[in-house]
């Protein structure tokens, strides 16, 4: 604390506490201002659920018009090129099978070579990153590009999904609402978290995945209050979708169950094997992602397309998307040992052009992986026990689950997935032994984390928050703005001082916004005077009180960016301004302390 700091501070009048005025006399734009002030002070508090809803539901609808734009950019272009449908790159000629995937690699790292290394970061790793690191502010350079790259990548057959972007897209969507609209930093995470789950909604037509996903991996808590505008903007999201594309089940309903107890041995099996591939497939992408590290966009996405153009060549099944392969796996066409080379390709193209960066998403090709293995089980398993084994369409989905589960750390996610995927109910039991299985085997046994927590250590972006910094991120600064303030010069009158305590003022902001002084140790000295003769003059600056200096603070800060701010500063105190550059209140840094000592 210091009364003569070396640093100034501008000049912003404060509200005047003693004016008022009657709300239907004020002009129409002062009252929009009060009302988007009042709105904003709200979003500050934990618990403003109602004020979250509504943002929730237009998060969810500009999300679900992002994600289907880019839909509609990646489909209807195949559609009329590919023939029978958007998926279906098997029919093209082995030498197309090579020099698509390549040839469009090389194109996306020469125009990223272009752009703002910044830009680069794209998926789901990168909106953990924000959310983690960045209080959900997201950037539009990155969203820009994933929306552009992600596409260009499904375009040209790269081994990727659309749901990392679709991911991406939505979080962003959420972020960059509440950012245009100034809203307080507190509520760009749930508002990125609505987003999250109304784009994989509308991308998968899977709401309540959408949702588990979004609280399991993104916003990584589950509150009852978070769930609400979650749970609305993932129903906005599968409306719009239904709306363009038709309530349509991904793959054909499996309505098959475990026949019996002589099946566990081989659910088991299932479970191991798919643990082996999710680790290695974390380990590969990590060693894709060290190695590529500090090195130039266009060589590393050149290297990428000449992997995936090669093994095309062989196995064209592991371009795009893969859900026509994953369908016909669904019924049995695909046989053994075709199924173990698609994956072993799958695994090295997949894990190599995701670990150098390709704007492209993981779950498609985890879906497609786990669906190979699964039906690589199934095979071996009608082989073994032909009258007494389910269709393998049922091992199919197991690994579906299973290798999303293992791989993402998200079992509860990947299993209400495969549920709305393949709407049956009865691969319930199962699944769930699979899952935990695949889980426990992967993070014990291989000593594997998830695979974001896994990419965002090795790019130095993972750390794991203290309580404090959960609890304080949580709540706006204006939550705990003191708003009993009055403006007094430095030197008043001693019929002014008696005055300005007339209003009962928590705090004198003193002439300059530099320092305050608490109106208690004003009237204080006032008493001391006792019915002598009085001073004239008063020098605030000079009696004895508690004078502390302030600083400005960002009106959409947190209290964890408020704490953070007075701390750089070496200050005690901040204020925040309105719209209309007036001070709206005082925050100290014992207000902050004691608020985290409550909760």
């Amino acid at each position: 604390m210091a009364d003569t700091p070396d640093n100034p501070i501008p000049s912003i009048p404060l509200i005047d506490t003693a004016k008022s005025i009657a709300p239907s006399k004020q002009p129409l734009g002062e009252r929009l201002a009060r009302w988007r002030e009042t709105f904003r002070d709200r979003l500050a508090h934990v618990d403003s659920l109602p004020q979250l809803t509504v943002l929730g539901l237009l998060t969810g609808i500009l999300a679900g018009l992002v994600i289907i734009a880019f839909r509609l950019l990646i489909e209807v272009p195949l559609g009329l090129w590919l023939p029978e449908n958007f998926e279906n790159f098997e029919a093209l000629d082995p030498s197309t099978h090579f020099y698509l995937p390549f040839l469009g690699a090389c194109a996306i790292g020469l125009v990223l070579q272009f752009i703002d290394k910044r830009h680069y970061a794209t998926g789901v790793g990168h909106v953990i990153d924000r959310l983690q690191n960045h209080q959900g502010k997201m950037p539009l350079g990155n969203f820009t590009v994933q929306f552009f790259g992600g596409a260009a990548s499904l375009l040209t057959g790269q081994s990727v999904g659309r749901e990392g972007p679709a991911v991406h897209m939505g979080a962003g969507a959420g972020s960059l609402l509440g950012q245009w609209m100034r809203l307080p930093a507190n509520s760009l995470r749930p508002l990125a978290g609505c987003g999250v789950a109304a784009a994989i909604a509308a991308c998968f037509n899977t709401p309540m995945a959408g949702v588990i996903f979004a609280m399991e991996v993104v916003v990584m808590e589950y509150s009852i209050a978070g769930f609400i505008p979650v749970i609305l903007a993932a129903v906005a999201g599968t409306t719009l979708s239904h709306m363009v594309f038709g309530n349509v089940i991904n793959f054909a309903p499996i309505t098959s169950e475990i026949n019996g107890f002589l099946e566990f041995p081989l659910i088991v099996l299932a479970g191991f094997f798919i643990a082996l591939l999710a680790a290695i497939y974390i380990r590969l992408q990590a060693f894709w992602c060290r190695l590529s590290l500090n090195r130039p966009v266009a060589l590393r996405f050149a290297f990428a397309g000449l992997i995936t153009g090669c093994a095309a060549f062989y196995f064209p099944d592991i371009l795009g998307i893969g859900y026509d392969t994953i369908e016909r796996t669904l019924s049995g066409e695909q046989g053994f040992w075709l199924l173990l080379g698609i994956v072993a390709a799958k695994l090295i193209v997949t894990s190599a052009v995701l670990g150098v960066g390709m704007p492209g998403g993981v779950i498609g090709p985890l879906l497609f992986l786990g669906a190979c293995a699964g039906g690589a089980i199934g095979a071996l398993a009608h082989t073994l026990m032909p009258a007494a084994a389910s269709p393998i369409g049922f091992y199919v989905v197991l690994g579906m689950g299973a290798m999303m589960g293992a791989t993402l750390n998200a079992p509860l996610a990947s299993m209400i997935a495969i549920i709305e995927l393949t709407y049956n109910p009865g691969i319930i039991f199962p699944s769930m032994i699979v899952v935990v299985i695949a889980c426990l085997t992967t993070r014990w046994a291989f000593r594997c984390d998830g695979l974001f927590e896994t990419l965002l250590k090795i790019q130095g972006k993972f750390r794991t928050p203290e309580i404090a910094e959960q609890l304080l991120s949580k709540t706006g600064t204006r939550q705990l703005l003191d708003r009993r303030i009055k403006a007094c010069p430095a030197q008043v009158s001693f019929a002014d001082a008696s005055a300005l305590l007339a209003h009962h003022p928590h705090w004198l902001v003193l002439e300059g916004n530099k320092y305050i002084l608490p109106g208690q140790d004003l009237a204080a000295f006032l008493a001391q005077q006792g019915d002598g003769k009085k001073p004239e003059l008063i020098n605030l600056m000079e009696i004895p009180a508690r004078r502390l200096d302030i600083i400005p603070l960002a009106d959409d800060s947190t209290l964890f960016e408020a704490l953070q701010s007075l701390d750089a500063a070496q200050v005690e105190a901040g204020f925040i301004s309105t719209s209309q550059a007036q001070v709206a209140g005082i925050i100290t840094r014992e207000k902050i302390n004691n608020y985290y000592r409550l909760k």
